[in-house]
């Protein structure tokens, strides 16, 4: 196995990943979904409506309740993260990143965007610029 599988199994172990459809339902129950994919690729693919529009570079000083650059909706440890990639590989990563930061509700979505839109779930035109 290599190195980056081995990364990414240790990272999975310590997720509740969820499927897409219960990623749209812990949404519709307040958690925030955000989508860490390049402004080029959501152009090309499309987006979650209301989804968090973030380039991974910035997931872990955006979704940091202690740090200066946090969204809005960062207020504490407690808030239930769901990333969302393409495929649901480097969400992965992103999740159990914002796990070492303390935000253990962090997770992500099970086949990312492409299984986002394989289960029928709204999506729109996408492109528009990431969260400041």
């Amino acid at each position: 196995m290599s190195a980056i599988d081995e990364l990414l199994t240790a990272a999975r172990a310590r997720l509740d990943r969820v499927t897409p459809e219960q990623a749209a339902a812990a949404v519709e129950q307040g958690a925030l979904l955000v989508d860490i994919r390049p402004r080029a690729l959501r152009a090309a693919q499309g987006e979650v409506p209301g989804a968090l529009l973030l380039e991974r570079n910035y997931l872990e000083w955006r979704c940091d309740p202690t740090s200066d650059a946090r969204f809005p909706e960062a207020v504490d440890t407690d808030v239930a993260w769901i990333v969302l990639c393409q495929a649901g590989f480097t969400s992965s990563l992103a999740a159990a990143s914002l796990h070492d930061l303390g935000l253990h509700r962090a997770t992500d979505v099970i086949g990312g965007f492409e299984a986002w839109q394989a289960a029928g779930l709204p999506s729109q035109p996408g492109g528009g610029p990431p969260r400041p």
